[in-house]
């Protein structure tokens, strides 16, 4: 219809901040209502997106973009669709210019779905300083939602950026008793991602702009892309990629850079805690993705061997440390260590059945952990208290919690059929052809996942009822409906990706492809 489509996805949520922003504070039911139905409105419009680009897509590769480099002119294959471009910036050839391929709409899809149902799950949480949160929520959803799109660097850098203040605003403000040192921790690893990640960027339109005597293109993706087939240095890409992998494996976040990631998790509020998990970590793999590899594919060749063994680190670490986390919502926190290092490992041992299991990881992931948080979150409402040892027996007094908690820890340990076991399998399977003690040595996680995850859940849901649970008395209630929602859509595409994963795979074939062309281009230097 000629719309521009991708816009409206982003801003809607902004406008929706603005529209919250200017209803009275003594409305808070209003409030709630209103963020909810803008945040709904950002996700029909996604799933329309999502089945116009399914319905066009094609699982060859997109047309040439013809680029001038140093050593002639290069073509690069281009997948984007519903591209919008507008100068923004000309003096510097910074543009306005967004677009998504099949990873990236995916990823729109899982952003604008986890946020409607954070924010629904929020209305019985957050009792003070609503308005406050809920236009924090929705201008999250604005910067999550532009790095997945965004095509210029500039404009990737500032959508970045927005996403972090929201953020701090969440955990700092509505979070737990430490809220203010994991609040802290947070921003200050999250900072100097940042300050690196701009000097990388800042030096690329540089370098750009040397070889080609003009700033035009000098922060386009598709432009770079092209032309660090040609123009870009080994030195030069080994300095630019180290800053670009700090700043996104901080993100994502890889061991030794994930202690931020627990406390955050922890002292966050529930709503916060399944954005954190289910969106905010995937920013750092998707730049991976996206950016780092394409943009400096020697360096990331260079660098794969060091970034696998710190993947397959992180997965056993990960597992290991979890077995013995009192408190549930850091358990599940370290958890999330553990199974974002897949989606590391799946990336840099570039093949192409490795990457489409490590992005299904990642939204495979995002949809289980939500729903983890989220099932912890009912339990501390009623209880004001995560601790394993002090909640046996929740399952005679809560037998619904009871039954979503035993399904979302069986997707998160992998049981087949659901779509925590295809992701991590395909991982496996495309790992195993390229470095099979590397895929054996994951394998072992399995047992390891299902020894925490399980021993948990029989702690926390049979045997007799806690001392500490009977004096609570009829506080003790089942979730409610509003609870229930928030969790039949998590579980419901948890099953349709477990049992169709073709619906995302065929997404993936092309972007996979692009990928593993750009990795593999012999960069002169």
């Amino acid at each position: 219809m000629g719309l521009p489509i991708l816009s409206l996805i982003t801003f809607t949520p902004l406008v929706g901040a603005l529209c919250v922003a200017a209803l009275p504070s003594r409305y808070p039911d209003a409030i709630r209502r209103t963020a909810l139905a803008f945040a709904l409105l950002a996700w029909v419009m996604s799933l329309g997106l999502l089945a116009a680009f399914a319905f066009s897509n094609t699982p060859q590769l997109g047309p040439l973009l013809m680029v001038p480099t140093p050593g002639g002119v290069v073509s690069i294959p281009t997948n984007f669709q519903y591209k919008e471009a507008a100068d923004w910036i000309p003096t510097f050839g910074i543009q306005y210019k967004i677009g998504v391929d099949g990873l990236s709409v995916l990823m729109v899809v899982l952003t604008t779905t986890l946020t409607w149902i954070s924010i629904l799950a929020s209305f019985g949480p957050i009792k003070d300083r609503v308005k406050g949160f809920m236009i924090s929520f929705l201008v999250l959803e604005v910067g999550m939602i532009g790095v997945f799109i965004a095509l210029d660097l500039f404009l990737f850098y500032i959508f970045w950026e927005t996403v972090l203040v929201p953020m701090y605003l969440i955990i700092g403000i509505w979070g737990s008793a430490n809220r203010i040192y994991a609040t802290m921790k947070f921003v200050l690893y999250t900072l100097v991602g940042s300050l690196l990640m701009l000097v990388a960027i800042l030096a690329t339109a540089f370098a750009y702009q040397g070889a080609t005597g003009g700033w035009v293109g000098a922060f386009d993706y598709e432009k770079l892309q092209a032309f660090a087939a040609a123009g870009f240095g080994h030195n030069f890409q080994i300095l630019a990629f180290l800053a670009l992998f700090l700043a996104f494996a901080i993100k994502v976040p890889m061991f030794p850079f994930h202690t931020w990631l627990p406390d955050a998790h922890t002292e966050a509020p529930t709503a916060g805690s399944v954005i954190l998990a289910g969106v905010l970590l995937k920013l750092g793999a998707y730049g991976l993705i996206r950016f780092a590899v394409p943009l400096y594919p020697w360096a990331a060749h260079t660098f794969a061997g060091p970034i696998i063994v710190l993947s397959i680190v992180a997965i056993v670490y990960g597992a290991i440390v979890s077995i013995v986390q009192p408190d549930l919502k850091r358990l599940v926190a370290y958890s999330s260590v553990s199974h974002m290092g897949f989606v590391t490992l799946g990336i840099f041992v570039f093949n192409a059945t490795a990457f489409q299991g490590a992005v299904l990881q990642m939204i495979s992931h995002g949809l289980i952990t939500g729903g983890l948080f989220l099932l912890v979150g009912v339990v501390y409402e009623r209880t004001h208290d995560r601790t394993i040892a002090r909640l046996g027996g929740l399952g005679a007094p809560m037998p619904i919690w009871a039954a979503f908690f035993g399904f979302f820890i069986l997707a998160s340990a992998g049981l087949p059929g659901l779509s925590g076991f295809v992701g991590e399998f395909l991982v496996f399977v495309g790992s195993f052809g390229v470095a099979p003690g590397i895929a054996l040595a994951s394998i072992i996680v399995m047992v390891l996942a299902a020894t925490y995850l399980l021993w948990m859940f029989q702690r926390v849901a049979f045997g007799t009822l806690s001392e500490f649970l009977v004096g609570l008395g009829s506080h003790l209630t089942d979730m409610n409906r509003t609870e229930i929602e928030t969790l039949v859509p998590l579980a419901f595409l948890i099953v349709l990706l477990g049992l169709f994963p073709s619906l995302a795979l065929d997404l993936l074939r092309a972007p996979a492809q692009a990928f593993l062309a750009a990795a593999g281009v012999p960069v002169g230097g």
